[in-house]
């Protein structure tokens, strides 16, 4: 009997302290632990964390600055110090809705002396976002919103122009040893026309052609798999014939430069990914 008694002594202590580890571990998962710091520029909502946080010093974002979630709305390319933040509601607090999520924001743009560029902002609508824009320090700062209500996206670019890391006489090495090299020149989204934060690696390829009077190359472009495969060809045979274009202007010879474009064909990552779909959007220039 005595030992019956103290075998369920032992399970009621058993089940009353397994209880009250669960519920400890819940308190620590209600109440994430600050691994990550808020933008300096924006508060979190309240009652959220943050879940994830990407940070680049060097990145860019496609931000929508046409009020549409239609594949054709007009886009635009930022590049600078690069922040992607993912905000979590906290476990068993009340959550906002999106439309409130998406005012904070836009009140806390325009009380920065910023302005709303495009916004769709539609209840039901799992596309809708705000993008914004204002200048701090003299730097534009972009800022992209998408929110569910359970969790929401903040995007962040400050915008500054990429410090040239490759020189010319790199560029040769790279031929010589590996035959080509794939370089990050940016055109405007959809278009041909090269961006003039790429116009000192396009000055980087002249200084190696010039430099070498007897190479010459091969300017072959190359896109994601966004858009159909007839266009995505057209397009990268169009930006290929622009540096070519850029480089004979500068005064390389037209017969030391031939151009192709390969679309979709030949990617060198995964297309699934924002990662791998900028890594695919390039022009290579091939040693002949």
């Amino acid at each position: 009997m005595k030992n019956y008694r103290l075998f369920w002594l032992f399970a009621v202590f058993f089940v009353i302290t397994t209880a009250t580890f669960a519920q400890d571990e819940t308190e620590q998962e209600a109440t994430p632990a600050p691994e990550f710091k808020d933008h300096p520029l924006f508060n979190s909502m309240p009652k959220y964390f943050i879940s994830s946080l990407e940070e680049k010093e060097f990145d860019s974002f496609v931000f929508p600055v046409e009020s549409s979630t239609y594949d054709n709305r007009e886009l635009k390319t930022v590049e600078g110090k690069f922040f992607d933040y993912t905000y979590q509601i906290t476990e068993g607090e009340k959550e906002a809705s999106p439309l409130q999520i998406f005012r904070n924001y836009e009140n806390a743009i325009t009380k920065a002396g910023g302005k709303i560029i495009a916004k769709v902002i539609e209840d039901g609508n799992s596309y809708s976002f705000v993008t914004g824009m204002f200048s701090k320090n003299k730097r534009e700062v972009w800022v992209y919103i998408e929110a569910s209500g359970y969790d929401y996206r903040l995007v962040i670019i400050e915008k500054e122009e990429m410090v040239q890391v490759i020189k010319a006489n790199e560029m040769l090495d790279a031929l010589s040893r590996d035959g080509f090299i794939a370089l990050d020149i940016l055109f405007e989204t959809g278009k041909a026309t090269i961006q003039a934060e790429s116009k000192p690696l396009i000055d980087q390829v002249y200084e190696l052609l010039n430099t070498t009077p007897d190479l010459k190359v091969s300017i072959e472009g190359h896109t994601d798999n966004t858009g159909t495969v007839e266009g995505n060809k057209k397009l990268s045979e169009q930006r290929a014939k622009a540096v070519v274009d850029a480089l004979i202007t500068l005064g390389i010879k037209s017969d030391r430069l031939t151009s192709v474009g390969w679309g979709q064909e030949r990617p060198v990552a995964d297309n699934r990914t924002e990662d791998g779909r900028t890594k695919n959007r390039r022009v290579e220039i091939v040693k002949k």
